[in-house]
């Protein structure tokens, strides 16, 4: 017997997957006795249908049997892999469409020349073993003479059970060129080619690069771990890669840079650029330098190009201002998403450089790198949650609560639990988002939540946005104490950097926002001194110095009007506009007068408005549109409910005592009290009963 390979045509029709059609060679299946109950069970304690099942198989396995040779022969071809255009019996006899015919004929194949599941069965059933082996590599042997052993048709030998070295290289190439754009598809392929007898120890990395991508990490560190107790195993670098992965989002970077160092400096330069991310990300800056200066060479590919861009952004963002890095980053991150490639990576390109853009005050562009990210899926499912959440996190600055909590809930929502680092940026979120809508029963629930999530990470430079938002929420609630050690790791981390402006200057501006919050304004002297020096190299370091300055003037009772809406105002132009709200609305309330007071209420409003709606223009406080001829502020709508509730309130009564006043649940004057917040655009209920009293026109409310 001799093969041919199969021509395109008859290649797509294998491709098609066999559809239900009527059962072959006459088989009939008798009807139910009870349609809608199912079929009723005979004496034997068979139902009628697997007697019937039975004989029908019974029937098919005589039908075969008694085929024509060379008709049987040829069904056999088709059901261990080949097709028409590989039947060719004992090479004398020329190819004709009358054996298909036949087949056809006879029930036994479709139009399209695809063989009935059944049938394939029943006829690989009824021959030996040896027999179907023997086919397969003959079929083997005819599409490699031609040089046509394609990927499916390898998968489809593989699956039939052939043991073939020559199957197993195709499936593990074919695996190699989807390994980084499709590694769902790369994790069958490996699988099936070592069913096909590859060497399991040679795909063992790829193998953990793949369970990585899928965000299996228990499967994809065991892979590693046992890859790289043995001496010998090959493809050792990937394995580091992927290892290093693992431990990152386990919220370990520590762990990965240390993976790093063991494994030596000698190593690819995408690999080498990937160890610098981790080294520094964990605090070893001379580590990475030593890495990268020691590097070998990579194929200028567009991944190792985006790679060598992270090494370098990343470095970037210790000198100086650290505002260079950024440009850097974008770059990284646009190649890296031009790649498709799904790389096992410390930290995405896209997250370092929202990062960064985030850290220096550049909150839109940070958006504008998520979204472009996000859109064209950067780093697959591995990456896609982190993303997520920096997205719901310029969200949150923005004061977009809406689109903040959706992106915690679409986080949340995801196939498997978060990674211990993603979990961390979820929970913080969420303590953000309520902190900033003074929700004090979410708040409290979700500090709990996320002080429980610290406690599993071990804290590293890309992990101090959560770190700062914990440190301000723990001062609210009065529980400082609880993520003093997290904050203390952060600071020994960045004193290891060299104490980089981009990185220290948020985090002391937490500092200083944790001791006001605590009332002890005393014990911020340190970071506001920090903030002082920092604001001659750094433009969010002047904005929150002198928002500071002002902060300490009102609560010392000195307000000028004038000061704070200017400090408010820097704040916003640095990604802190709730920041700046809040400073205005707290002046506004202590202010002793009316004219000021309703400046710094309008200050307060229009820079909520700016989070809530990107296209409010920044019209000054003092426009007349802002302000009525009497300095007061434009008066929002209020319902004649809302108003009632609010007059109460600032006559000082509790939600009880008003729900009993209007005959209402104390839950809805709640609620009330919500839509007025939100009406007003107030960041704190100070804030909101100092709006009230304009709004209404009573100045000797009590708050």
């Amino acid at each position: 017997m001799r093969f041919r390979p199969a021509n395109e045509d008859s290649q797509r029709a294998w491709r098609t997957a066999a559809e239900p059609l009527p059962d072959p060679v006459g088989r009939q299946r008798p009807p139910s006795s009870d349609a809608s109950s199912g079929v009723a069970p005979t004496v034997d304690g068979r139902s009628d249908q697997d007697q019937a099942d039975s004989v029908d198989d019974e029937h098919l396995t005589r039908t075969i049997t008694a085929l024509e040779p060379r008709l049987r022969e040829f069904i056999l071809v088709l059901a261990v892999g080949g097709d028409v255009e590989l039947w060719r019996p004992d090479g004398d006899i020329e190819v004709d469409d009358g054996i298909l015919g036949e087949a056809q004929a006879a029930g036994l194949v479709t139009e399209d020349g695809t063989l009935i599941e059944s049938v394939r069965n029943t006829i690989l059933t009824t021959v030996a073993g040896h027999r179907v082996r023997a086919i397969q590599r003959k079929i083997v042997d005819a599409l490699v003479v031609d040089g046509r052993l394609l990927s499916d048709r390898a998968r489809s030998l593989a699956r039939g059970g052939l043991v073939d070295l020559r199957i197993a290289r195709v499936l593990e190439r074919e695996g190699d060129r989807l390994l980084l754009v499709a590694p769902d598809h790369a994790a069958e392929l490996y699988e099936e080619a070592i069913g096909a007898g590859a060497d399991s120890r040679a795909l063992a990395a790829r193998r953990a690069q793949v369970a990585w991508a899928a965000g299996d990490l228990d499967t994809a560190g065991r892979i590693v771990d046992d890859h790289l107790a043995d001496d010998s195993a090959p493809d050792r670098g990937r394995a580091i890669d992927v290892g290093a992965a693992v431990w990152a989002s386990r919220g370990m970077l520590g762990r990965s840079s240390e993976l790093y160092r063991w494994h030596g400096t000698e190593m690819a330069a995408t690999s080498a650029a990937f160890a610098a991310v981790a080294m520094i990300g964990a605090g070893d800056r001379n580590g990475a330098a030593a890495m990268l200066a020691s590097a070998g060479s990579s194929s200028p590919t567009v991944v190792s190009v985006a790679a060598s861009l992270m090494a370098q952004g990343v470095r970037d963002s210790l000198e100086g201002s650290g505002v260079q890095a950024l440009p850097t980053l974008i770059r990284a991150s646009d190649m890296m998403t031009a790649s498709g490639a799904v790389v096992p990576v410390p930290e995405s390109p896209a997250a370092l450089a929202a990062l960064v853009a985030i850290q220096g005050g550049d909150v839109a562009v940070a958006g504008s790198v998520l979204e472009e990210a996000l859109e064209r899926a950067q780093g697959g499912a591995a990456a896609r949650t982190r993303l997520l959440l920096l997205r719901g996190w310029v969200a949150m600055l923005e004061d977009r609560v809406a689109d903040a909590r959706a992106a915690v809930a679409e986080a949340d929502a995801g196939d498997g639990r978060l990674t211990a680092r993603d979990e961390l940026l979820s929970r913080a979120l969420a303590v953000g988002i309520a902190r900033r809508t003074d929700a004090v029963a979410e708040l409290t629930g979700a500090w709990r939540r996320a002080h429980d999530s610290i406690l599993h990470v071990a804290i590293d430079l890309f992990d101090l946005l959560p770190v700062g938002e914990l440190v301000v929420a723990s001062a609210r609630l009065g529980e400082s104490d609880k993520v003093r050690y997290q904050l203390d790791e952060a600071w020994n981390l960045l004193e290891r950097l060299g104490s980089p402006l981009l990185w220290c200057v948020p985090l002391h501006w937490a500092s200083v926002q944790a001791a006001i919050l605590a009332g002890e304004p005393r014990s911020l002297a340190p970071d506001a001194a920090a903030l002082v020096r920092a604001g001659e190299h750094s433009r969010p370091a002047a904005m929150m110095s002198t928002a500071g300055r002002a902060w300490l003037d009102v609560l010392a009772g000195r307000v000028d009007a004038a000061a704070v809406d200017d400090a408010a105002r820097g704040l916003a132009t640095v990604g802190l506009g709730w920041d700046g709200a809040r400073l205005a609305g707290h002046a506004a309330a202590r202010a002793a007068d009316r004219k000021e007071m309703s400046r710094l209420l309008a200050c307060a409003r229009e820079l909520r408005r700016a989070g809530l709606d990107p296209s409010a223009t920044d019209t000054p406080a003092s426009d007349p549109a802002q302000l009525h001829g009497d300095g007061s502020v434009g008066r929002p709508e209020l319902s004649s409910r809302e108003r009632e509730v609010a007059q109460l309130v600032l006559q000082g009564k509790n939600y009880r005592e008003i729900g009993e006043t209007m005959f209402i649940s104390p839950r809805t004057v709640e609620h009330h009290m919500e839509r007025i917040r939100h009406r007003l655009a107030a960041t704190s209920r100070s804030e909101m009963l100092a709006q009230l009293r304009v709004v209404l026109g009573d100045e000797d409310g009590v708050l």
